[in-house]
């Protein structure tokens, strides 16, 4: 094969490897690389294809799973996460047929909705079960919790 076709394919494998940033296609850029440089020195065709699919596989096996776990974007909890579990008092009684209803939580007042329904007065203790959009959804604590 012609080393201009190896160079081609190179620089597509690396501009699919910049527009996903996923590890798939950067070892396989190395390989065309590889044969490319086996191309200009006159290499057989056969050589060039051994050479390309062996520096990629070879590439693959060692450094994919290494690469991945460096790359590994933890999720982070965001402040509205850490409201989950929380406990606060209804400032607004909530009432979801009537689509109202707020919650003080930390010194911040959220719009809440019950979990099942019920209609939960003004000053109640609640506990935040889950986040919807920018809705506190929360059960109201017995005086027993």
């Amino acid at each position: 094969m012609s080393v201009y076709i190896w160079i081609a394919l190179f620089v597509v494998l690396i501009v699919i490897e910049a527009i996903t940033v996923q590890l798939t296609t950067v070892w396989f850029a190395a390989g065309a690389l590889v044969a490319g440089v086996a191309s200009f020195f006159d290499a057989p065709n056969w050589l060039q294809w051994v050479l390309f699919l062996a520096i990629s596989i070879i590439l693959v096996m060692l450094t994919r799973k290494f690469a991945k776990n460096i790359l590994k974007a933890e999720p982070k909890p965001t402040n509205a996460d850490a409201a989950i579990g929380q406990r606060g008092v209804v400032c607004e009684e909530i009432d979801n047929l009537n689509a109202k209803g707020a919650v003080k939580l930390n010194g911040i007042v959220w719009t809440a909705r019950s979990e099942n329904g019920e209609i939960i007065p003004e000053n109640s203790t609640v506990v935040t079960l889950r986040i919807e959009g920018v809705k506190l959804i929360v059960k109201k604590l017995n005086k027993e919790d």
